[in-house]
């Protein structure tokens, strides 16, 4: 009798590590952000301050898929003299798996001059579907969405990768799924506004028909420890350069070990 209890003590244990519906989802080795991270930047256009976006990761009881989740927000906006032709205010939120940093839910509410865009993406990951509010699309599960993949890109293995490595994984934008593909090209010390930082340097694998054609139209610096986080972004548009720089963090999870000074 004793040899069957523990037989069913198995079984027990076994689908308690399965979800209800059998499906197996991925996992992601997370040490890089948590939760009480906030991340703030600032835009600049030259030499002015065009504006600013602040990302935090925040807890919430919501679930995906009866899984515990994050809830991450980002918000942007004009500031300034910007604010008087062409003022800013976004707000997108992402609630992502805690384990496999793969979205559930999607909110954009944009307001750019006035050109205004509310999307909501259920993503049915366990069914590799993604709803819009009037149709599913397919997916592959684990397909990220625009804020969940600035966090998936940081849990990427950066270790004893060589110059040329590209680093890849589905988003999904607008109605449409993106591969998207960045490669790394070498580290650099870089010095922003908030000091010296020790950096792995990537820039986008360009596509056809794309914005940006070349692929130093779009440069970007995370810094080389445990956080990896972006410290600095340049982007090259047809009237000159904006940058996005880091000027303020929170909650990090790790050491800055990068910072130099």
């Amino acid at each position: 009798m004793k040899k069957y209890l523990f037989a069913i003590g198995l079984v027990a244990i076994a689908l308690g590590m399965t979800s209800s519906s059998g499906v197996t989802y991925p996992s992601v080795s997370n040490t890089a952000f948590k939760q009480g991270e906030r991340l703030r930047y600032r835009i600049t256009y030259g030499f002015m301050d065009a504006g600013e976006a602040v990302l935090e990761v925040k807890s919430t009881s919501k679930k995906g898929g009866d899984r515990a989740l994050h809830h991450v927000e980002a918000t942007g906006r004009t500031l300034g003299g910007f604010n008087a032709f062409y003022k800013v205010n976004d707000l997108y939120q992402s609630y992502i798996d805690q384990k496999s940093i793969m979205p559930w839910y999607f909110k954009r509410d944009v307001d750019e001059g006035g050109y205004k865009i509310n999307q909501y993406y259920t993503f049915k990951q366990n069914y590799s579907k993604v709803n819009n509010g009037k149709k599913d699309f397919a997916i592959k599960m684990g397909c990220q969405d625009m804020i969940s993949s600035f966090y998936k890109a940081r849990t990427l293995n950066f270790k004893g990768m060589k110059k040329g490595k590209v680093f890849s994984f589905d988003c999904f934008m607008d109605d449409e799924v993106y591969k998207l593909k960045i490669k790394y090209v070498g580290d650099e010390e870089i010095r922003i506004r908030k000091g010296k930082f020790t950096c792995h340097k990537f820039v986008p694998v360009v596509q056809t028909g794309r914005y940006f054609k070349k692929e130093d139209d779009v440069q970007f610096w995370v810094t080389a420890d445990k956080n990896k986080i972006p410290v600095l972004v340049k982007a090259k548009i047809p009237v000159g350069t904006v940058k996005l720089h880091l000027v303020e963090w929170s909650g990090l999870n790790n050491e800055l070990s990068s910072k130099i000074n």
